[in-house]
């Protein structure tokens, strides 16, 4: 039985039976002690698939991926299911927080009975729940969150134990920090910029950018003349964006997941601040963001998976927008996907075609069947192209960036506010569906 709250959360109501029971109880330890005793269908039995979802549900973010894998899961039912098997789908709220997420996530396993987790958003959410699914031997595929760390401190230190786990998308953050140096080339060679400011969110998903993308900054020749790691409870910018005038930057990069930089902006808009702003917010990715801030993005540009629906990646980013426009045209914001719904919808995909490769979906009898199946994948996605690197990878089981000609990483589109409230796609040009503009002030 499945009810749909107000808040787009999907989840059984036996599940909320029993998460009050383990309150209670004190039960969750129970969890670890029947690990493997629960699993997908054995060979012979034709029941359906189960696909299970976390995320931040009362989020844009998490509603977009939440629609998106619904929309995945409906329209393999509408071409048979997954090997003439039906495909069923239970999603749930993490809140952000890990303590959530882990109930949420023994909940599916243990009662729920689930073939496979998709998702996660934080990585501090993700690395709270790798060791749980990790003892079920439950595959998950991570959709959301970015920090590479975490596979390679669990499927890269112990492969028997983690086996189970992969990311789909985003590419980690050390290949982000690449991209965005990358990027950096790409302004120097449209504007003239080399000198930069860096600043994030002090969180788990930034720590690859902090550590490596000034060095590699400064490899290519450019000036980092300003960095900073943020609480996440700043509310006043103005010390930092006089800090990087001071220091002459011709760009700030900044990468906020955390932050909602909407004072951020409506500061360095206000006071016209010599620099533009670049790099990665996740807040502005909601195509509401302009009429929320009133237009105060204009200008500024993250990067987000399948370029957030502003250009044509593959041959199924388009089908797969508009499927979502018209799915859910009545069902409020957001009306695109978001970076996390491409990952999710492809993470569907990714799944049925290894369980159909592989023949079997039952992880208790035969993990490395659906493990190996998975390490196949070389998928057309409607975030890019996905194959996953091997156990003796630098990156284990993580999502393989894609590379252009000069071995300049091309999955990682940036779009831009432009006036009117568009986004366009900017970079790579390959891509791009107009010039990035400086501000007018610059």
């Amino acid at each position: 039985m499945e009810n749909k709250s107000n808040s787009n959360r999907i989840v059984s109501t036996d599940a909320i039976d029993r998460r009050r029971f383990l309150a209670a109880t004190g039960a969750g330890a129970f969890a670890t002690t029947v690990a493997g005793c629960l699993g997908g269908e054995e060979a012979g039995q034709e029941g359906p698939i189960t696909i299970g979802h976390l995320g931040p549900v009362e989020l844009s973010m998490g509603i977009g991926s939440e629609r998106s894998g619904q929309l995945a899961i409906d329209q393999l039912n509408d071409e048979g299911g997954i090997d003439d098997r039906e495909v069923e789908f239970v999603s749930a709220d993490t809140r952000g927080e890990p303590a959530e997420a882990e109930r949420e996530a023994e909940a599916m396993i243990m009662q729920e009975e689930v073939d496979v987790i998709l998702g996660t958003f934080v990585s501090e959410v993700m690395q709270g729940i790798v060791d749980l699914v990790a003892e079920f031997d439950v595959p998950f595929l991570i959709t959301g969150s970015a920090d590479p760390r975490t596979l390679q401190d669990t499927v890269g230190e112990d492969y028997d134990h983690y086996k189970s786990v992969f990311r789909t998308g985003p590419i980690n953050s050390d290949l982000q920090a690449e991209a965005m140096a990358d990027y950096a080339d790409y302004l120097n060679e449209e504007h003239g910029w080399e000198s930069f400011a860096h600043i994030a969110d002090d969180a788990a998903w930034t720590v690859p950018f902090s550590e490596n993308l000034p060095d590699l900054l400064e490899d290519r020749g450019y000036d980092v003349v300003y960095e900073d790691r943020l609480s996440i409870e700043t509310d006043d910018f103005t010390p930092v964006l006089d800090s990087i005038e001071a220091e002459g930057a011709d760009a700030v990069f900044r990468f906020f997941a955390h932050i909602v930089g909407t004072d951020f902006l409506a500061t360095w808009r206000e006071a016209e601040y010599p620099f533009s702003v670049e790099g990665i917010h996740v807040a502005s990715m909601a195509p509401e963001f302009w009429d929320m801030t009133e237009g105060l993005a204009l200008y500024e540009t993250t990067s987000q998976s399948g370029a957030g629906g502003a250009t044509e990646i593959t041959e199924e980013t388009m089908p797969f927008v508009e499927a979502y426009q018209d799915a859910y045209a009545d069902e409020g914001a957001p009306a695109l996907p978001m970076y996390m719904g491409f990952n999710t919808y492809d993470a569907v995909y990714v799944y049925a075609d290894a369980v159909e490769r592989a023949g079997t979906t039952d992880y208790e009898g035969d993990l490395d069947a659906i493990v190996d199946a998975l390490l196949e994948t070389d998928h057309t996605g409607a975030a890019g192209e996905i194959e996953l690197y091997g156990p003796d990878d630098e990156y284990p089981h993580d999502v393989m960036e894609t590379r252009d000609e000069d071995d300049v990483i091309s999955n990682f589109p940036m779009t831009q506010w432009q006036e009117g409230g568009e986004i366009e796609c900017v970079y790579p040009r390959e891509f791009a569906t107009a010039d990035h503009v400086a501000p007018d002030w610059v």
